[in-house]
């Protein structure tokens, strides 16, 4: 599937036009309701991730109504959006659907609201049980690090 021009924001241009969307590994039906990238939930964060050579890339742009600090996102969104691109990192390395067994993030520089910016997603080491992926967000076109996470994400059964 590639991605439709509405679920990436505009200010992003073409930078992921003819990329891959990367899915939880459950055809859309598990996390439609999900906070952080169902489609069906009404006030959720929405998060798309697609694939790269790499990993997965995801384009966010935080609403001011995440605020935290002045002018900068509450810590917990900034962490529920590098959740996201981990767990779809998890699932395009196990081709499964995975659920967060943990996080740490670590916050770098505050994370500005209504800007681009990208998390991009990247495999650590695959388990038996479970995998390990790291990930980290950035100011879209500026590569300018704000924060980082590293995640354990345990694959469901079939």
């Amino acid at each position: 599937m590639t991605p439709k021009a509405s679920w990436v924001p505009p200010a992003f241009g073409e930078y992921f036009a003819g990329l891959e969307e990367q899915g939880y590994g459950d055809g859309g039906r598990l996390y439609d309701r999900c906070f952080g990238c169902g489609p069906a939930h009404p006030t959720g964060l929405h998060v798309r991730c697609f694939r790269t050579a790499d990993g997965v890339i995801a384009p966010i742009v935080i609403p001011t109504v995440y605020e935290g600090p002045p002018g900068a996102s509450h810590g917990g969104i900034v962490a529920a959006y590098l959740d996201e691109v981990l767990g779809a990192m998890a699932a395009r390395a196990s081709g499964r659907p995975a659920v967060t067994g943990e996080i740490t993030v670590r916050y770098v520089k505050p994370v500005p609201l209504e800007i681009p910016l990208v998390a991009r997603g990247s495999l650590v080491a695959t388990h038996a049980r479970y995998v390990d992926v790291e990930a980290r967000l950035e100011e879209f076109g500026t590569d300018r690090l704000l924060a980082t996470a590293r995640g354990r994400f345990f694959p469901l059964s079939s």
